[in-house]
């Protein structure tokens, strides 16, 4: 299966990265209850930070916003269950098959991508920091020459006392 098929199938919910039980279980291709009946009867192997069951509010934001997650999918009274990349691995080794060990690997490849690009995201944020406070820096700089600059040439344009002699005319003025 190919990366960036998996990496759109990733969603962040709760602050975590995680894959939903459908999904999963296309790839590992098996039934969906099927899925969720091994894990129910491993539920030891996947504490919350490996799996949670998303809420109804969640369940609807997101099948509201993707096109792909059918509700079709889904029995109308279930909620689907949330695997992170631990959650993942596990449900290879709960699943025992060769399809699933080998989607698994895929998956936890597909995360470490995710993570490298997040990193990656990181470090040109950090740049781009340092270039707005170097450039802000120079804008005020070249801000504070040109008010001087526009200062002093309101001084030379003050009109001045004229020089010299004056004749009786321009004295009235």
């Amino acid at each position: 299966m190919d990366l960036q098929v998996i990496q759109r199938k990733i969603f962040e919910i709760r602050g975590f990265r995680v894959m939903l039980d459908f999904d999963l279980a296309f790839m590992y291709q098996v039934e969906t209850r099927v899925l969720n009946q091994a894990v129910k009867r491993n539920i030891e192997r996947f504490p919350d930070d490996f799996m949670f069951q998303l809420t109804q509010n969640e369940w609807e934001s997101m099948s509201s916003q993707i096109v792909m997650t059918s509700r079709t999918k889904r029995p109308k009274s279930a909620l689907p269950l949330a695997f992170t990349e631990h959650g993942v691995i596990m449900l290879a080794s709960v699943l025992r098959s060769s399809i699933a060990i080998n989607v698994s690997i895929q998956i936890v490849r597909a995360f470490v991508v995710m993570r490298q690009m997040v990193i990656g995201y990181e470090e040109l944020r950090q740049r781009i920091e340092q270039l707005e406070i170097s450039t802000d820096t120079q804008f005020s700089e070249i801000y504070q020459a040109l008010t001087e600059l526009l200062s002093k040439k309101e001084a030379e344009n003050k009109p001045r006392r004229p020089i010299g002699f004056l004749s009786n005319n321009q004295n009235n003025e």
